[in-house]
């Protein structure tokens, strides 16, 4: 039975399992027994990847089936400083779960279109899981604090969501807040006021957020960086997605 490898981002961790993704996914959002729902977003990682920081064969020889022939659902390999050891040449799809084990299946397309905005917001996944706004595109903002940071705030590698903010992104004083989910308008709106293209660029509106978020509000989609390199993994339109994903759809905005 096939073993693969897992980069989940809530929480940050590399993991060996012997469920295929979807399987994974379910498990991983769900669990059994004790752990309660929550979404589950992770990357799949080459199985042949292998890096000194990590003890992954050691994991590997762990995994093996249960003496029922179950498959072993997890192993956990790393929890610490996992993303900036793996490189992008080493990352596949990124999954995205649902709290109730639905899984979708994003693919990388750094040749996507991204649209722009007046401002955006920024969920940082790992390894820090911080809220930001900011008037800067989001290749730009990873550029910011990693590739070419301006501060001394500096990751060696991230991954992190677009949020729409609907009318808010180019009216924060007055647009309408009305169809955002968000339970902390009256403070992100006060965030989005004071930034300014030429002086003041990001704000911090949490440092430590809830990794989980509504699907629906992610605006254009997933990125994922290591050092230099970048990738981008486009979220599919709402249209799309109700389409060819209506389970999952119906399920990830219950």
């Amino acid at each position: 039975m096939a073993v693969h490898l897992y980069l989940s981002l809530i929480p940050e961790a590399l993991i060996a399992s012997m469920l295929p993704p979807e399987e994974f996914g379910q498990y991983y959002a769900t669990g059994h027994q004790y752990k309660s729902k929550g979404q589950a977003i992770f990357f799949e990682i080459d199985p042949t990847f292998r890096h000194e920081f990590f003890n992954i064969e050691g994991a590997l020889a762990r995994c093996t089936a249960h003496p029922d022939g179950t498959p072993k659902n997890s192993v956990y390999v790393a929890v610490y400083r996992v993303l900036e050891h793996i490189p992008l040449s080493a990352i596949g799809k990124l999954y995205l779960s649902t709290a109730y084990g639905q899984t979708l299946a994003l693919s990388r397309n750094d040749g996507a279109r991204i649209e722009t905005a007046d401002l955006h917001m920024y969920q940082d996944l790992a390894p820090v899981n911080s809220l930001v706004v900011s008037t800067l595109d989001p290749l730009a903002h990873y550029a910011s604090v990693a590739d070419q940071p301006s501060k001394f705030i500096r990751f060696p590698a991230l991954c992190f969501v677009e949020l729409g903010l609907g009318p808010l992104a180019s009216n924060p004083a007055e647009g309408s807040a009305n169809d955002l989910p968000y339970s902390f308008i009256n403070h992100l709106r006060e965030a989005l006021i004071v930034l300014d293209p030429e002086s003041k660029k990001t704000k911090l509106v949490h440092r430590v957020h809830s990794l989980e978020f509504p699907y629906r509000m992610v605006r254009n989609g997933f990125y994922v960086g290591n050092g230099r390199e970048m990738a981008y993994y486009p979220m599919p339109s709402h249209d799309t997605l109700r389409r060819d994903h209506g389970t999952w759809w119906r399920l990830a905005n219950m």
